[in-house]
């Protein structure tokens, strides 16, 4: 057997594998997706058979009225989207220039700082609860009362105590700090002889060039704030400020049925799934070079 039709067996042995893993991981939210059109008794009847991953022809979209009937679902969205965005913006500014100076600058420290940094990757979030919990309630913060501006202590149900405790993320800051480490030095000592100083070389050359990299952050970040559930457990009572995730256990409460919940993790799952798709090019890349330089 020649080389090329070696060649053309692996591809085709490899498309065949990639494609029958893309089918067992889309068929959950196939399943999904069809159950939120049907009615209780049709959601599992002949889960064995294709039926079960399309609609039917009994569809209709009652389960998706009946959610934005029992429960605040577009309030919910709305407060995602704020955490989720703002998380997002401010994570990719700060993580990045906390590994712009890790990796292009040199100062006393920096090592120490790189250790702490790799260190918190593998603390887990529940490790950190509690105390982060005891610190918030603790700290000032101003507010509108009776439509007059005043400072309040504690953090508890509002937007920012889901959003500023989630813009540092360790494990962000050592992606930009490999990938930044990788460009090339040069870059840095041209834009230095054209007087150039630290913040312009890192607004004007580091960050231009870190497009797979920022896709990656903005897509790890915007699931970690969109999937938050612990932590708005634990800091939010109110209603207005609560995000999707613990909303849907307020609708399980309200609501036992399995089409109408299925609608509610369907709505909730479309923008994470939008968000990959727009920036899985760069996302693809930015684990393509990885491994390259790896």
């Amino acid at each position: 057997m020649n080389q090329p039709t070696q060649t053309m067996i692996r591809k085709t042995l490899l498309l065949a594998m990639m494609t029958a893993l893309g089918v067992i991981f889309a068929m959950p939210l196939a399943f999904m997706f069809a159950a939120s059109f049907k009615g209780d008794t049709a959601v599992f009847d002949n889960l064995a058979h294709w039926s079960s991953y399309v609609p039917g022809p009994g569809w209709s979209l009652d389960n998706y009225r009946a959610i934005f009937e029992k429960s605040d679902l577009p309030g919910f969205l709305l407060n995602s989207t704020i955490v989720a965005v703002c998380t997002v913006v401010a994570g990719v500014i700060l993580n990045s220039m906390l590994a712009y100076a890790l990796a292009r600058m040199r100062w006393g420290g920096r090592h120490v700082v790189l250790g702490i940094v790799v260190a918190l990757v593998i603390v887990p979030f529940e490790v950190i609860s509690i105390p982060l919990l005891s610190l918030v309630a603790q700290l000032p913060w101003l507010s509108f009362e009776e439509g007059m501006l005043a400072l309040r202590t504690g953090w508890f149900n509002s937007l920012h105590v889901q959003i500023i405790p989630f813009v540092a993320n360790a494990f962000c800051t050592f992606l930009f700090y490999q990938f930044f480490r990788d460009i090339p030095q040069e870059l840095d000592e041209a834009a230095k002889m054209d007087g150039a100083g630290p913040w312009t070389i890192y607004l004007r050359v580091i960050m231009p060039n870190s497009g797979p990299v920022i896709a990656t952050a903005a897509i790890i970040l915007f699931i970690g704030a969109w999937n938050q559930y612990l932590w708005p457990i634990m800091v939010i009572q109110s209603e207005s400020f609560r995000p999707v995730q613990p909303g849907i256990q307020q609708f399980f409460g309200r609501s036992n049925s399995w089409g109408q919940i299925m609608a509610y993790a369907t709505v909730i799952t479309f923008p994470v799934l939008a968000v990959f798709l727009a920036f899985q090019r760069q996302f693809v890349a930015s684990v393509a070079g990885t491994g390259i330089k790896g």
